[in-house]
Formats: structure tokens, C-alpha cells, sequence
């Protein structure tokens, strides 16, 4: 069988497991596994996700499961699709079931809460040394819904083993869906995690009423915050003006599409934290990723001003136009600093 075939397992059935799934499906079977029987057999039923991507078909080669040891027997291609607190949990379960050579393309974006560990390094943690050179990381500024529309879209793969980034170019690559590889995996990881606290900031910029100018400056400061930590994990900065870092903060800051813009807007606007959560329907990561990458830059001394006012306004209640004042109020320095 062509290797293009070959089944191809996707772990999280929410809308990008889902869009991503219905991508692969055009070239050969999929597996589709979600936590919940329930959820699983609602995708049989009615041949489309209505919870996460209503409108946007199932094709009969995407196979719903709840069974874990189902969707992984024969799966040489493994898409962790979970929220990024979630990876461990799931890496865990599915640990037993992986086939030794199967390639695992993690296209979850955050850093885990309680460890402060890139996806990367929760990887290592669960499957050992081993899987440093079978994970790759896809990345880049990219919508569920816009995927499932068959919209043009450009993302990154991103891993230590070039022969795995390009085996997932293949696989993922389409006349709609052009993808590029890297060989900065922490860098591309840091990328994908940091622009969600950035666009929770710029969004309340927009929900206060202010300008062009201000989402612009909190873009291009944003970008530095990444680029710096970025480089003290690893990586480097080149990387944040690639797809994962420029292009997915910009689309992440600038879309109405963004959930992570939609809490900033209406956190703006004056809401409280609980009530914007409760009516989004859908995981915003960067409220998680706030918490970790704020914690983080502590532990590497690493200054993330954008990241941290985000995390005074999430965990502390500060008011968001104090926090707007006291990045305005910072000590002036040179640019590039």
C-alpha cells in the first residue's frame, strides 16, 4: 500500500481534530478518537461534528471511535489533537498502543500548567528519549473553520528528524493546504503558545476602543516577547518571523474568528472573566497558556511585559485600562533591547 494510505489516527474530535481529520480522510482512512462514547456515536449518527464543526460532512473513510486501542492498532501517523493540558493524559493512554514507528504530529499550542514543559518536552517525559525524533509539531496561522471551508492555508511542520517533517508535508500537504518544514521545533512550539496570551491582549486593546496603532504596537512587541522566549528554550528567533510566530499572531490578534481575541474584546468591554469563558462554547488556550508562560519567563528570567499584565488581568483581577497604563508607563528603553 502506498504510504499515503496508510491509516491515519487522530486523537480529539474537537474542530481542528475534526477539520484536520476530514483533510487526511481524502487520501485514505482515518480514525477519529474523542473521550466520549457519547460524542462518538452522535459523529456516526449524523455524519458531522455538530458540537465542534456543524455543517462540514464526515467522509465514510473518517471512522468515529471512543476506543482507544481501536483508533491506534495500524496507525503509522498519530495527530494529537487534545487541548494542550491535555497532551500528558492522553500520551499516557495511548502509550500502550502506539506502534514503535509510528510518527506523532502534536498540533496542540500551550505550555502544560503545572510543569512549565513545552509540548515537546512533555513528549519526551511520557515516551521517553525516543520520541524527541518522532514528534513534529505543526503550527502556523490557521482557523478550523477556514480548513474545513477548503480556504488557501500555510502552515509548518516542525521536528529534529527531517525525514519525519517531510513525511508530514506529504501527508498533510493539498492544492489548498501548503506546508513547509523547520528544524526548530521549540522555537515553532513557543511560537504557537505565546501568540494566544498576545491576542487575549490585543483583543481587550479593541474592546477598550482603542486603535490601529495600538494593535499594531502590542504585534510587534508580542512578536519580541516570543523571540525572547523562544530563544532561552532553545530555539530561534528567525523562527518568530515564520508562520508560527508572525503569521499566527496576526491572524490570532486580528480575526473576529479568534476565541483568545474574543475573551481580550470582551474583557475590554468591561465582562468578567467567568461570564466571557462560560459563553465561548470552546477552549481558549491562551487563559491557560497566561498562566504558564508568565510563570515560566519567572523561572528563566526572561521579560515578557505583554505576557504578564495578560496574567495580572486573568489571575489577579486587575483592570484591564491598569494594565494598558502600566505597559505604557514602563521605563523607556531601546527597541531592540
Amino acid at each position: 500500500m502506498d504510504e499515503t494510505a496508510d491509516k491515519i489516527a487522530v486523537l480529539g474530535a474537537g474542530a481542528w481534530g475534526t477539520a484536520l481529520a476530514r483533510l487526511l480522510a481524502e487520501r485514505g482512512p482515518v480514525g477519529l478518537w474523542t473521550w466520549q462514547e457519547a460524542h462518538a456515536r452522535a459523529l456516526t449518527t449524523d455524519g458531522e461534528n455538530r458540537e465542534f464543526l456543524p455543517g462540514y460532512s464526515l467522509s465514510p473513510n473518517i471512522a468515529p471511535t471512543a476506543q482507544l486501542a481501536e483508533v491506534l492498532s495500524g496507525a503509522k501517523l498519530v495527530v494529537v489533537a487534545v487541548p494542550s493540558e491535555g497532551v500528558r493524559a492522553t500520551l499516557r493512554l495511548a502509550q500502550a498502543h502506539l506502534m514503535p514507528e509510528a510518527s506523532l504530529v502534536i498540533v496542540a499550542k500551550g505550555i502544560e500548567p503545572t510543569s512549565l514543559m513545552l509540548l515537546s518536552e512533555v513528549t519526551r517525559d511520557v515516551l521517553g528519549g525516543a520520541a524527541e525524533h518522532q514528534a513534529v509539531f505543526l503550527s502556523g496561522p490557521s482557523f478550523a473553520l477556514e480548513v474545513a471551508r477548503g480556504l488557501p492555508t500555510n502552515l509548518v511542520a516542525a521536528g529534529r528528524d527531517p525525514e519525519r517533517s517531510r513525511l508530514v508535508q506529504q501527508r498533510f500537504a493539498s492544492d489548498r493546504l501548503r506546508v513547509y518544514s523547520s528544524d526548530d521545533p521549540a522555537g515553532v512550539q513557543v511560537g504557537g503558545a505565546l501568540k494566544n496570551v498576545i491576542a487575549i491582549a490585543a483583543g481587550a486593546s479593541d474592546g477598550l476602543g482603542f486603535g490601529h496603532n495600538t494593535r499594531a504596537a502590542l504585534i510587534t512587541r508580542g512578536l519580541a516577547e516570543m523571540g525572547r522566549l523562544a530563544v532561552a528554550k532553545g530555539g530561534n528567533v528567525l523562527t518568530l518571523s515564520g508562520l508560527a510566530g508572525l503569521g499566527d499572531l496576526v491572524l490570532t490578534c486580528s480575526a473576529e474568528l479568534s476565541r483568545n481575541r474574543t475573551v481580550g474584546f470582551e474583557l475590554g468591554r468591561g465582562r468578567q472573566l467567568p461570564e466571557v469563558l462560560s459563553g465561548l462554547g470552546h477552549v481558549a488556550e491562551g487563559v491557560v497558556t497566561a498562566q504558564s508562560a508568565h510563570h515560566l519567563a519567572e523561572r528563566l528570567g526572561v521579560d515578557l511585559p505583554i505576557t504578564s499584565e495578560v496574567h495580572a488581568v486573568l489571575y489577579s483581577g486587575k483592570p484591564v485600562a491598569q494594565a494598558v497604563r502600566d505597559l505604557l508607563s514602563r521605563p523607556l528603553r531601546k527597541e531592540s533591547e
